[in-house]
């Protein structure tokens, strides 16, 4: 007799092999779709593992919460955030920072001028790709950007509009709502006001198509 946990798994590995049949044919092999194995892990993020290979980990338990069209529209905004190079890089900027610092304490110790420039300078860049990389501002729009990307994609898998927005702004409402933490329900929200301002200019832009045909 089978048990549950052999089905589950079994469950698991063809919802995995089924998400690498939606990545676009030019990303199939330097991307991989793997269930993470991280404690409290968000339900679908991306990451660099190495040299020219990202990763998109999903929460299979929450994943398997989500009606599917949910699921192609959320794992579609990974992949556009990955066509966007808007993916966290390896976080070389602290430890450029540290240095830097250490840097300028010491030159101003020894009072090499040069040295002392180039270690402001160093802590100048590294500080700088921080505060990009931390502006909520740009991150936000970044994955508006995804959202719009994501919508592309699945017309391109053919979706027709109507239905990839309504897929995924049912899908954010699920996130909502499931979100206890304030700061990320918010972000959700405005991820959802975005995408509804998408569909209502798409919408439009459809019926004066429409208009010029007859």
């Amino acid at each position: 007799m089978t048990s549950f946990a052999t089905t589950s798994a079994k469950a698991e590995m063809s919802e995995l092999r089924r998400l690498r049949t939606l990545l676009p044919p030019e990303l199939q092999s330097w991307v991989s779709v793997e269930g993470t194995t991280a404690v409290n892990p968000p339900l679908v993020t991306c990451e660099e593992i190495g040299k020219d290979e990202v990763e998109i980990q999903i929460d299979m338990v929450k994943w398997e919460q989500l009606a599917t069209d949910q699921r192609n529209l959320l794992f579609w905004h990974e992949v556009a955030r990955i066509q966007n190079d808007t993916i966290p890089k390896d976080g070389w900027e602290m430890a450029a920072l540290a240095i830097g610092l250490g840097g300028a304490v010491g030159e101003l110790w020894v009072q090499d001028g040069l040295l002392l420039l180039l270690a402001l300078g160093l802590c100048g860049v590294s500080g700088w790709r921080l505060w990009q990389k931390n502006n909520a501002e740009k991150t936000l729009q970044e994955v508006i950007d995804a959202d719009d990307k994501a919508i592309a994609l699945a017309a391109r898998f053919g979706y027709t509009l109507p239905n990839a927005y309504k897929s995924l702004g049912s899908a954010l409402k699920v996130l909502i709502e499931q979100s206890p933490k304030k700061r990320l329900r918010s972000k959700y929200e405005a991820r959802l006001d975005a995408l509804k301002k998408s569909a209502a200019k798409a919408k439009a832009k459809m019926k004066g198509t429409e208009s010029e045909a007859y």
